[in-house]
């Protein structure tokens, strides 16, 4: 049976208050899963973004709220209900997250 990771990027059209002069949180996505795809070439690795103001699912809700409510930054980077990331997500520590869920870099 294929592995597979499901990994997703949470934000906004602006950008993060503390995060101006930073891309926004859809470039950060798309930059995140073309490192990903460059790293891991062969792995099945989804990204997915998802808009804080519209969430698609109870987990989705449930990060958007505390994106909201201030207790994390966006872009947030979540995989298997872990945080990964925030704010300034490290492409470093995403690819050790990859790593340590089985998958190897080329």
């Amino acid at each position: 049976m294929a592995k597979s990771m499901n990994m997703t990027i949470y934000g906004a059209n602006q950008p993060c208050p503390s995060c101006i002069h930073s891309p926004s949180s859809k470039e950060t996505m798309e930059w995140i899963q073309a490192s990903i795809k460059r790293k891991f070439p062969h792995d099945d690795i989804n990204v997915r973004y998802i808009d804080i103001y519209h969430p698609e699912t109870e987990e989705d809700q449930k990060f958007a709220e505390k994106i909201i409510n201030d207790e994390y930054f966006y872009p947030l980077v979540v995989s298997n209900g872990k945080v990964i990331g925030e704010g300034d997500p490290k492409i470093k520590k995403i690819f050790e997250e990859i790593e340590n869920n089985g998958f190897q870099s080329v």
